[in-house]
């Protein structure tokens, strides 16, 4: 089960780092989706799969009777998922704001703050400014 697992979260990374090497501000985001889920997985993998039972203590015993699941991978998937909805939320607002601005979703046309003419870099080209 974790080799098809981790099969799973490398084609998700995969996938999440194709979509985002995209120019579409949505792909984009769709990739940061994939690849936080994909880390995610990893995690839960790395966690162990095992039938085990919650880490409680009976009444009147000081440690468990028997084999009990590890807390610390859950733990870290949840807040995973908590600072990965934010980072979500957060590069939507900012593709939202960027397309009212600019009226674009697509990276190569947002040329808003790039110079409208372009600089001399040779000497001849800086001196035939300059005369005319």
């Amino acid at each position: 089960m974790e080799t098809a697992l981790a099969i799973v979260s490398g084609s998700m990374v995969a996938g999440g780092i194709y979509l985002l090497l995209s120019q579409n501000l949505v792909r984009i985001l769709f990739g940061l989706i994939m690849l936080s889920n994909a880390v995610n997985l990893v995690i839960f993998t790395a966690g162990g799969l095992t039938h085990t039972k919650p880490a409680l203590i009976e009444v009147g015993r000081s440690v468990p009777g028997t084999a009990v699941a590890n807390a610390l991978p859950q733990a870290l998937i949840l807040t995973a998922i908590v600072i990965g909805f934010a980072l979500l939320v957060f590069m939507f607002v900012l593709f939202y704001r960027s397309y009212e601005s600019l009226g674009t979703i697509d990276t190569r046309q947002m040329t808003k703050s790039a110079p409208e003419k372009p600089h001399a870099t040779d000497t001849t080209t800086a001196r035939q400014e300059a005369g005319s």
